[in-house]
């Protein structure tokens, strides 16, 4: 199948390079020169472990391009997909789909016999009606069909989620566009994964249920570390404890800072504004959105109260700033709240993280970046854990302890164990378990 996919972002170029790999004809289509030209260099614009092998492959064996010129590889598709950034709009929270829009008519322009346009990008209930209202508004005479194409990828992890699905969700009753799409997602038949066709607008919806639903195992769990401090019960043993059971499962029960992300603060935010249009009331999400930005302020204090309640003129170091592991992504990380409160209660603040530095610099310009987690413990009176790469997880604790100021830790993570902690004399700080003294 020939496949035109408009924007080279996360979800465009993780989609476009797998594509590819099935063993269609990809060309990924974006308006920045720059980045065009980088990614023609073999430079990989956003961190994704395996990313890098996988477009260099495909590029090799000619069923990957990259261009600025949406015309030719239009005409040419079999489908075209959308997927460009839908950010929250600044002010009222709904997505900003003017991205999605002028894609739309810029399409339409070009299209060339029958073919699927499908919207990647995540995108509010009713937006594929008006993506096909202004492509036949552009281009009457085209013989097109609008689906809805949802992406359930984790950074991080989404080449293994593309190609080893829970499901593909396919919004549209056209039996033509079905063939296409059922041609196209063929490959993973292998590996048996669900293919999901649906009316167009439940394919919208299933998109921001999965999302709030996972947000809202996040702020439950969250919640009941906090209780579970209070009345000296173990959170993860909690989660573990309820995660057993089927019908609630072990994912997204790990207690922490809080969620950030490009996905669930900017979907969560878009659901409710999409239940209000309709005049339909979601606490529940609404809540789980309150309570989430509440927790990510709340981290600064619970360092300020490791410390004994006040961080004037101490130093902490933080270990790890975007908002997971094996990403560069910064976008509504925890760590911005939690350093941004650090220095508002008088702290210096020192920070190392794997590969995120250089897009954290940019959100957090005043705080000092270290090479490594030990220069950045060095003279510290606190080291604070705050996103859970593997390579924080085995760090030598007694050379950790010879450079700080303080034996002072405090997990945001879990990583470490309190008796171990306790054991090599660090006063150890967690979420939703005993503190530990050594």
């Amino acid at each position: 199948m020939r496949i035109a996919m408009i924007g080279t972002g996360y979800v465009g170029l993780v989609s476009g390079a797998c594509f590819a790999d099935f063993g269609h004809d990809v060309t990924c289509v974006d308006k920045d020169e720059k980045k065009i030209a980088a990614l023609h260099r073999g430079e990989i614009p956003i961190y994704e472990p395996g990313l890098d092998e996988l477009v260099a492959t495909n590029v090799k064996a000619k069923r990957l391009d990259f261009t600025t010129d949406l015309s030719k590889p239009v005409a040419d598709a079999d489908a075209v997909f959308i997927a460009v950034g839908t950010p929250s709009r600044r002010g009222d929270g709904h997505a900003d789909l003017s991205y999605v829009y002028a894609a739309a008519k810029e399409i339409a322009q070009s299209l060339s016999g029958f073919t699927v346009v499908v919207t990647k990008s995540t995108v509010p209930v009713g937006t594929g009606d008006e993506v096909e209202r202004i492509i036949r508004e552009t281009n009457p005479n085209a013989d097109v069909v609008v689906a809805s194409n949802p992406e359930f990828l984790r950074e991080g992890a989404a080449i293994r989620d593309f190609k080893f699905p829970d499901r593909v969700v396919v919004g549209t009753s056209d039996e033509r566009a079905r063939k296409v799409m059922g041609d196209i997602y063929r490959p993973l038949s292998l590996n048996q994964a669900p293919l999901m066709f649906t009316a167009r607008r439940t394919a919208e919806m299933i998109k921001y249920a999965a999302n709030a639903f996972l947000a809202t195992k996040i702020t439950f769990i969250n919640e009941i570390a906090d209780l579970s401090e209070k009345v000296g019960a173990n959170v993860q043993e909690v989660a573990r404890g309820i995660g057993l059971d089927n019908r609630i499962g072990t994912k997204f029960l790990h207690a922490g800072p809080g969620f950030g992300g490009s996905c669930f603060p900017k979907d969560t935010k878009a659901l409710i504004k999409i239940a209000q249009d309709y005049d339909v009331s979601l606490r529940i999400v609404e809540s789980v959105l309150a309570v989430n930005e509440n927790r990510k302020r709340a981290m600064a204090r619970k360092v300020s109260q490791a410390l004994g309640g006040s961080l004037r003129g101490k130093t902490i170091a933080v270990l790890g700033l975007t908002f997971k592991p094996d990403t560069d992504d910064m976008r509504d990380a925890p760590s911005i709240p939690l350093v941004t409160g650090l220095i508002d209660m008088g702290a210096k603040v020192k920070a190392f993280d794997p590969v995120g530095m250089e897009q954290a610099k940019s959100e957090l310009p005043s705080i000092t970046y270290c090479e490594d987690a030990y220069s950045c413990a060095q003279g510290a009176d606190a080291l604070v854990v705050v996103t859970e790469w593997v390579q924080f997880r085995g760090l030598d604790l007694d050379r950790l302890k010879s450079v700080m100021a303080q034996p002072v830790v405090v997990d945001l993570r879990n990583i470490y164990s309190p008796e171990d902690m306790r054991a090599a004399g660090f006063t150890y700080e967690s979420v939703g378990r005993p503190s530990a003294q050594g």
